[in-house]
């Protein structure tokens, strides 16, 4: 596999979850959009989704061992709770992008942290699902470009 998709908790619900917020398109069209565009480009794409951040983390180290080259995370609630899968990003030293699905920063106070973003390669928020889409498209150049 060349790029991993992580979806946290509550992302299984995308397409019921709050609409006005999140969209009406499924975690299973999105992902599956994500594996069209990178096959389309030569590349691997695999998903995982879970509401148990020990499950992330695990995914996470798992990847490293499978020599996946990048991955695209949404990391849901845990972007503000979670020094464990912050630890594990440091560890695995897998460049990753962060992405959000809402404008992190136009919502409650609390979602303007992260404790993931000074270690990702970048962030995409508040672009709805297409934030994964664009996150691809730079792992795609990025790729082309450096190998």
């Amino acid at each position: 596999m060349d790029v991993l998709v992580i979806n946290g908790p509550n992302l299984n619900a995308l397409g019921s979850r709050e609409p006005e917020i999140y969209g009406s398109t499924t975690l299973a069209d999105l992902e599956a959009g994500l594996v069209a565009q990178g096959a389309a480009a030569g590349l691997e794409v695999g998903t995982f989704q879970s509401n148990h951040e020990g499950e992330i983390i695990d995914r996470l180290y798992q990847a490293q061992q499978d020599g996946a080259k990048f991955v695209i995370i949404n990391p849901g609630a845990l972007t503000h709770t979670s020094l464990a899968l912050r630890d594990a990003f440091a560890s695995v030293r897998i460049p990753f992008i962060e992405v959000h699905i809402s404008n992190v920063h136009a919502r409650e106070e609390f979602r303007r942290h992260s404790y993931l973003s000074d270690l990702a390669v970048g962030v995409m928020a508040g672009f709805g699902g297409y934030g994964y889409t664009m996150a691809l498209d730079f792992l795609i150049n990025r790729l082309e470009l450096w190998g």
